[in-house]
Protein backbone atom coordinates (compact mmCIF):
# COMPACT_ATOMS: atom_id res chain seq x y z
CA UNK A 1 0.00 0.00 0.00
CA UNK A 2 1.68 3.40 -0.63
CA UNK A 3 2.71 5.47 2.32
CA UNK A 4 -0.18 7.74 1.45
CA UNK A 5 -2.96 5.45 1.91
CA UNK A 6 -1.46 4.20 5.21
CA UNK A 7 -1.45 7.69 5.93
CA UNK A 8 -4.87 7.96 5.15
CA UNK A 9 -6.07 4.96 6.66
CA UNK A 10 -4.94 5.45 9.91
CA UNK A 11 -6.54 9.02 10.10
CA UNK A 12 -9.60 7.72 9.47
CA UNK A 13 -9.62 5.58 12.29
CA UNK A 14 -9.16 8.59 14.77
CA UNK A 15 -12.75 9.47 13.25
CA UNK A 16 -14.08 6.58 14.47
CA UNK A 17 -17.54 7.60 16.66
CA UNK A 18 -16.63 11.52 15.87
CA UNK A 19 -19.29 14.16 15.94
CA UNK A 20 -21.08 14.79 12.44
CA UNK A 21 -20.00 18.37 11.82
CA UNK A 22 -16.51 16.80 11.73
CA UNK A 23 -16.31 13.86 10.73
CA UNK A 24 -14.55 11.94 8.30
CA UNK A 25 -16.59 13.18 5.19
CA UNK A 26 -15.67 16.93 6.18
CA UNK A 27 -11.81 15.61 5.84
CA UNK A 28 -12.39 14.48 2.26
CA UNK A 29 -14.56 17.29 1.06
CA UNK A 30 -11.46 19.12 1.72
CA UNK A 31 -9.06 17.25 0.56
CA UNK A 32 -10.74 17.59 -2.98
CA UNK A 33 -10.88 21.29 -2.42
CA UNK A 34 -7.44 21.64 -1.38
CA UNK A 35 -5.74 19.68 -4.17
CA UNK A 36 -7.95 21.73 -6.48
CA UNK A 37 -6.65 25.11 -4.87
CA UNK A 38 -3.38 23.62 -5.08
CA UNK A 39 -3.69 23.32 -8.81
CA UNK A 40 -4.89 26.39 -9.53
CA UNK A 41 -2.44 28.42 -6.94
CA UNK A 42 0.44 26.37 -7.97
CA UNK A 43 1.49 24.94 -4.28
CA UNK A 44 2.82 21.54 -3.20
CA UNK A 45 0.56 18.97 -3.70
CA UNK A 46 1.72 16.30 -1.84
CA UNK A 47 2.36 18.29 1.81
CA UNK A 48 -0.91 19.65 0.88
CA UNK A 49 -2.62 15.82 0.45
CA UNK A 50 -1.06 14.99 3.57
CA UNK A 51 -1.77 18.32 5.56
CA UNK A 52 -5.74 17.65 4.33
CA UNK A 53 -5.97 14.09 5.89
CA UNK A 54 -4.50 15.05 9.10
CA UNK A 55 -5.53 18.45 9.59
CA UNK A 56 -8.96 17.61 12.16
CA UNK A 57 -7.16 14.38 13.60
CA UNK A 58 -6.61 16.55 17.12
CA UNK A 59 -10.44 17.63 16.90
CA UNK A 60 -12.02 14.94 19.22
CA UNK A 61 -9.99 16.06 22.36
CA UNK A 62 -11.23 19.64 21.61
CA UNK A 63 -14.95 18.26 21.46
CA UNK A 64 -14.12 16.39 24.70
CA UNK A 65 -12.86 19.52 26.35
CA UNK A 66 -15.85 21.83 24.84
CA UNK A 67 -13.11 24.10 23.11
CA UNK A 68 -10.46 24.33 25.75
CA UNK A 69 -8.07 22.02 23.66
CA UNK A 70 -7.12 23.71 20.22
CA UNK A 71 -7.64 21.16 17.81
CA UNK A 72 -4.98 22.31 15.42
CA UNK A 73 -2.29 22.53 17.92
CA UNK A 74 -3.02 19.59 18.94
CA UNK A 75 -3.51 17.87 15.52
CA UNK A 76 -0.27 19.18 14.51
CA UNK A 77 1.26 17.45 17.45
CA UNK A 78 0.20 13.84 16.20
CA UNK A 79 0.52 14.38 12.75
CA UNK A 80 4.36 14.99 13.62
CA UNK A 81 4.18 11.98 15.56
CA UNK A 82 2.63 9.51 12.93
CA UNK A 83 4.38 10.51 10.16
CA UNK A 84 8.08 10.09 11.92
CA UNK A 85 6.65 7.29 13.22
CA UNK A 86 5.82 6.07 9.03
CA UNK A 87 10.09 7.25 8.29
CA UNK A 88 8.31 10.59 6.18
CA UNK A 89 11.34 13.52 5.98
CA UNK A 90 11.24 15.97 8.67
CA UNK A 91 11.23 18.67 6.73
CA UNK A 92 8.14 17.31 5.14
CA UNK A 93 6.73 16.70 8.51
CA UNK A 94 6.83 19.68 9.91
CA UNK A 95 5.70 21.64 6.49
CA UNK A 96 3.03 19.65 6.71
CA UNK A 97 2.62 20.15 10.49
CA UNK A 98 3.08 23.77 10.37
CA UNK A 99 -0.34 23.35 7.54
CA UNK A 100 -2.16 21.88 10.22
CA UNK A 101 -1.18 24.01 13.05
CA UNK A 102 -2.31 27.23 11.20
CA UNK A 103 -5.29 26.01 9.86
CA UNK A 104 -8.04 27.43 12.56
CA UNK A 105 -9.95 30.32 11.44
CA UNK A 106 -9.55 31.50 15.69
CA UNK A 107 -6.35 29.88 15.85
CA UNK A 108 -3.00 32.51 17.37
CA UNK A 109 -1.03 31.61 13.78
CA UNK A 110 -1.16 32.70 10.49
CA UNK A 111 -1.09 30.50 7.26
CA UNK A 112 2.21 31.77 5.55
CA UNK A 113 3.31 28.98 3.11
CA UNK A 114 1.45 28.74 0.05
CA UNK A 115 0.05 25.25 1.15
CA UNK A 116 -0.92 26.30 4.35
CA UNK A 117 -3.11 28.91 2.67
CA UNK A 118 -4.54 26.33 0.48
CA UNK A 119 -5.47 24.12 3.34
CA UNK A 120 -7.05 27.36 5.38
CA UNK A 121 -8.81 27.90 2.46
CA UNK A 122 -10.28 24.40 1.99
CA UNK A 123 -11.39 24.18 5.41
CA UNK A 124 -12.97 27.75 5.74
CA UNK A 125 -14.84 26.86 1.99
CA UNK A 126 -16.32 23.63 4.07
CA UNK A 127 -18.10 26.03 6.43
CA UNK A 128 -19.49 28.35 3.41
CA UNK A 129 -22.58 27.23 0.96
CA UNK A 130 -25.09 24.66 1.45
CA UNK A 131 -22.93 22.73 3.03
CA UNK A 132 -21.95 24.86 5.58
CA UNK A 133 -25.67 25.23 6.18
CA UNK A 134 -25.81 21.66 6.88
CA UNK A 135 -22.63 21.66 9.52
CA UNK A 136 -24.26 24.69 11.35
CA UNK A 137 -26.76 22.93 12.57
CA UNK A 138 -25.33 19.89 12.84
CA UNK A 139 -22.88 21.30 15.23
CA UNK A 140 -25.43 23.05 16.88
CA UNK A 141 -27.67 20.18 17.79
CA UNK A 142 -24.43 17.93 19.27
CA UNK A 143 -24.13 20.90 21.90
CA UNK A 144 -28.04 21.13 22.31
CA UNK A 145 -28.42 24.73 20.71
CA UNK A 146 -31.76 26.13 20.11
CA UNK A 147 -33.21 26.33 16.52
CA UNK A 148 -32.77 30.12 16.43
CA UNK A 149 -31.84 32.78 18.53
CA UNK A 150 -32.20 36.19 16.47
CA UNK A 151 -33.43 37.85 19.66
CA UNK A 152 -30.34 36.93 21.83
CA UNK A 153 -27.43 39.55 22.26
CA UNK A 154 -25.23 37.81 19.98
CA UNK A 155 -21.62 38.69 21.65
CA UNK A 156 -22.98 37.99 25.10
CA UNK A 157 -24.05 33.75 23.93
CA UNK A 158 -21.56 31.95 24.94
CA UNK A 159 -19.79 28.69 22.90
CA UNK A 160 -20.53 24.94 23.26
CA UNK A 161 -24.59 26.28 25.23
CA UNK A 162 -27.78 26.45 24.17
CA UNK A 163 -27.34 29.62 22.25
CA UNK A 164 -24.88 28.28 20.11
CA UNK A 165 -26.95 28.09 17.67
CA UNK A 166 -26.41 27.71 13.39
CA UNK A 167 -27.29 31.58 13.10
CA UNK A 168 -24.83 32.55 16.15
CA UNK A 169 -22.17 30.95 14.19
CA UNK A 170 -22.78 32.75 11.16
CA UNK A 171 -23.27 35.96 12.70
CA UNK A 172 -20.12 35.61 14.90
CA UNK A 173 -17.82 33.59 12.25
CA UNK A 174 -19.36 32.10 8.74
CA UNK A 175 -20.06 35.45 7.72
CA UNK A 176 -16.42 36.73 8.26
CA UNK A 177 -14.86 33.83 6.67
CA UNK A 178 -15.16 35.25 2.96
CA UNK A 179 -12.71 37.92 3.85
CA UNK A 180 -10.03 35.99 5.40
CA UNK A 181 -9.72 33.58 2.51
CA UNK A 182 -5.95 33.60 0.91
CA UNK A 183 -6.02 32.47 -2.34
CA UNK A 184 -7.62 34.05 -5.75
CA UNK A 185 -9.71 30.53 -6.66
CA UNK A 186 -10.68 30.25 -3.07
CA UNK A 187 -11.88 33.93 -2.96
CA UNK A 188 -13.92 33.04 -6.14
CA UNK A 189 -15.41 29.83 -4.64
CA UNK A 190 -15.90 31.78 -1.42
CA UNK A 191 -18.00 34.69 -3.03
CA UNK A 192 -20.49 31.95 -4.50
CA UNK A 193 -21.20 30.22 -1.32
CA UNK A 194 -21.23 33.18 0.80
CA UNK A 195 -23.86 34.76 -0.85
CA UNK A 196 -25.73 31.23 -1.07
CA UNK A 197 -25.16 31.41 2.84
CA UNK A 198 -26.28 35.04 3.22
CA UNK A 199 -29.69 34.77 1.28
CA UNK A 200 -30.61 31.47 3.86
CA UNK A 201 -30.22 32.88 6.85
CA UNK A 202 -32.04 36.24 6.11
CA UNK A 203 -35.04 34.03 4.69
CA UNK A 204 -34.46 32.15 8.30
CA UNK A 205 -34.99 35.38 10.33
CA UNK A 206 -38.10 36.42 8.21
CA UNK A 207 -39.80 32.48 8.66
CA UNK A 208 -39.07 33.00 12.30
CA UNK A 209 -40.53 36.58 12.00
CA UNK A 210 -44.38 34.68 10.72
CA UNK A 211 -43.59 36.41 7.24
CA UNK A 212 -45.38 34.60 4.46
Amino acid sequence: MPLFEKIKHEARQLFHGSKGSHDWEHTERVLVLALHLAEKEGADQEIVRYAAVLHDIGRAEEDQSSGQVCHAERGATMARLLLARHGLEPLKIERIARCIQTHRFRGRLQPETPEAKVLFDADKLDSLGAVGIGRAFLFAGEVGAKLHNPEADIEKTLPYTEEDTAYREYCLKLSKIKGRILTAEGRRLAGERHAFMENFFMRLNREIDGEW
